[in-house]
């Protein structure tokens, strides 16, 4: 039985009573509002026990499994909802816009974060005999439902947490589980072909690494294509299909994604901020930046420092 198929059926079933069980261990193990590391480094929990504002993030290469409440992230006015019945798979890092729309204090939204290596991926698919070639890409961000071995493979990582001397050792095996069980469910096509050896994703996720790392630095999309071996052409058209946007727009994103976390988080001004990511003209900033995030930076910084950056 899917998980899906078990939460329309009594309490008692297998899939409700896994659920359950994935909640309560991370509501043990988060008792204020947050984003909570664990002691396997690759895992984190997250507990919000409120509706939060629609927020400007960065995601980076993750699998986001709710136990309880419900988020929606927007990429290019595309809508992800991700609840107890879908899980969220971010298999490159994508600027999006993320925000909760159900938690409550007495049942707040609680998430299971595991990082995603796509070298791991990759070495998944080679010892699984996946890795024929892939015809294209897309998207790097996708929603697909919960089923009952992906579970499974994940309660056994949440309980290794109480049994630390375990974790070296079990852990990664649990992990590489839960990885081979999105592959090999609804839309692991996706993960796939960005992990694949050589192929066009795996290139397009090299780019976007690259331009994560350096994102300061004056970008030539030649270049950079010729440094992921392809025709500017070629790579300007993927790009886009994995990130929905050019290599110039992902840029400019992470460039303002961190002014304004340097300006939320570390107090900096808008100016300086703006000089900081690569920006010479104030005016251009602000009007980049109000076109992202809604409004000029002064403003919707003093209006959202108090919330927390998620």
């Amino acid at each position: 039985m899917n998980l899906a198929a078990s939460l329309s059926t009594p309490v008692h079933h297998e899939g409700c009573a896994a659920l359950a069980e994935l909640a309560d261990r991370i509501a043990r193990s988060t008792r204020d509002d947050g984003i909570h590391p664990t002691a396997y480094a690759p895992l984190s929990l997250v507990r919000i026990s409120t509706p939060t504002a629609c927020t400007p993030t960065v995601y980076e290469p993750r699998l986001c499994i709710v136990a309880q409440g419900s988020k929606v992230a927007t990429l290019a006015g595309e809508t992800y909802h991700y609840n107890p019945l879908h899980y969220l798979v971010v298999s490159v890092t994508l600027p999006v816009f993320g925000q909760v729309i159900e938690a409550t204090p007495d049942k707040p939204y609680l998430c299971f974060r595991l990082d995603i290596d796509p070298d791991e991926v990759a070495d998944l698919l080679v010892d699984a005999g996946q890795a024929q070639s892939s015809a294209g890409v897309d998207t790097g961000l996708y929603a697909a439902r919960v089923n009952a071995p992906l579970m499974d493979a994940v309660l056994r990582l949440m309980r290794l947490l109480d049994t630390p001397d375990d974790l070296a050792v079990l852990a990664p095996m649990a992990r590489r589980e839960i990885l081979y069980r999105v592959l090999t469910g609804e839309l692991g096509q996706r993960l796939r072909a960005l992990a694949m050896t050589d192929s066009r994703g795996s290139r397009i996720a090299r780019a976007v690494s690259m331009l994560r790392q350096n994102y300061l630095e004056p970008l030539s999309i030649d270049e950079l294509a010729r440094a992921v071996h392809m025709s500017t052409s070629s790579f300007h058209h993927q790009f886009k299909a994995v990130t929905t946007m050019s290599p110039l727009q992902f840029q400019k994103q992470l460039r303002l994604h961190e002014a304004r976390r340097l300006m939320m988080a570390g107090g900096m001004e808008a100016m300086s901020a703006a000089r900081h990511v690569g920006y010479e003209s104030p005016s251009q900033f602000s009007r980049e930046y109000k076109r992202l995030f809604g409004a000029p930076p002064r403003s919707e910084v003093g209006r959202s420092r108090a919330a927390p950056v998620m």
